[in-house]
């Protein structure tokens, strides 16, 4: 089916992470850019060059309405991690009525960013979801590219690097589970953005790994991390169920969720790594050097972002720093969507 190409194109969350860097892209190419979102009037140095509009799930026709006059639709929508009534159940659903909509709304494409190493059959519902995510997109009928970003960093909304940065600036100790020898393939998120954009103009359906240029194992990654910002930080290896309870012990410190069981088992089975030639060209050690300065000076709050006007985000931060040393030692590593 041949479509035309209005000029406009729809991103879901566009106020956020690497939606935000793709309609940054769109825009600077001089297109118009329209964006689905749960807070349309967060402020967001967007706001006003993107037409906002409220997520409707709970009405596909309204829903398709939102997508009219649309040429592609970018899909950064997903959730980290169950909460309260927003599960990964609700957002594969969710995600299946978006597609619906976008045919409906005679989208020509849908660019859809997943996770790398997918899988129907993994045992982590993160993984899975992202799959029943993929396959659902596949049978709406609708032309579709699919991009897999590794480990995403960089940015003014990173949450991985710069929360391992927040840990080692203030702490005497970092655990890493396990040996930390598992392999991550970090990607900055321009070039996931670059990458999505790119792929909009693909011919057929396409599934594409975004991954950067370099390979470590995690611990040479906080290892680097740890010198970019000047930290004397221990690197600990601990058994994964003892990172678990740290996790969740500094999670209830800084009101938010640090890390879940399923994201240390996806990390340990080197799932944030391509088996495909990277696309990304900027390298994590250049970006590091760049910015190490900068990096972990503020927590990067996900309950905050995803969830603000909920009681959790509105109760007051406990400073780590004046916490008792043995409290203190209660420390981990992060991982990102």
């Amino acid at each position: 089916m041949n479509h035309e190409d209005t000029g406009v194109d729809l991103v879901t969350g566009a106020f956020s992470y690497s939606g935000s860097h793709i309609a940054e892209l769109l825009l600077d190419a001089g297109r118009k850019v329209r964006t689905l979102t749960s807070h349309p009037d967060r402020p967001h140095p967007l706001q006003g060059r993107v037409e906002a509009l409220r997520y409707r799930f709970d009405d596909v026709a309204a829903l398709a309405r939102s997508l009219d006059g649309v040429t592609n639709v970018y899909n950064t929508y997903w959730v980290r991690f169950d909460h309260d009534r927003t599960t990964f159940s609700t957002a594969v659903a969710n995600s299946r009525s978006l597609f619906f909509a976008a045919r409906r709304a005679g989208a020509a494409r849908v660019v859809h960013l997943s996770i790398a190493n997918p899988s129907l059959e993994s045992p982590l519902p993160y993984f899975r979801g992202k799959a029943l995510v993929e396959q659902a997109l596949a049978e709406v009928g609708i032309p579709y590219s699919i991009v897999r970003p590794t480990l995403i960093f960089g940015g003014e909304r990173d949450v991985l690097t710069n929360n391992i940065a927040w840990i080692l600036r203030r702490m005497p100790l970092f655990a890493i589970p396990g040996s930390g020898r598992y392999l991550v393939q970090p990607v900055h998120a321009l070039d996931v953005a670059r990458i999505c954009v790119e792929q909009s103009r693909a011919g057929a359906d396409v599934v594409v790994d975004a991954a950067g240029p370099e390979t470590m194992t995690f611990g040479q990654l906080v290892v680097a991390v740890r010198s970019a910002v000047g930290s004397r930080a221990r690197v600990a290896h601990v058994p994964p169920v003892v990172m678990a309870g740290a996790a969740r012990a500094l999670g209830l410190l800084v009101r938010d969720v640090v890390l879940t069981q399923d994201e240390i088992s996806g990390l340990m089975a080197g799932t944030l790594v391509s088996h495909s030639p990277p696309l990304g060209r900027l390298a994590f050690g250049d970006w590091l050097a760049e910015n190490g300065g900068s990096l972990g000076t503020a927590y990067a709050n996900e309950l905050d972002r995803h969830f603000a006007g909920l009681e959790v985000a509105e109760q007051p931060l406990v400073d780590v720093a004046d916490l008792p040393d043995r409290q203190r030692e209660v420390t981990l590593g992060l991982t990102q969507r």
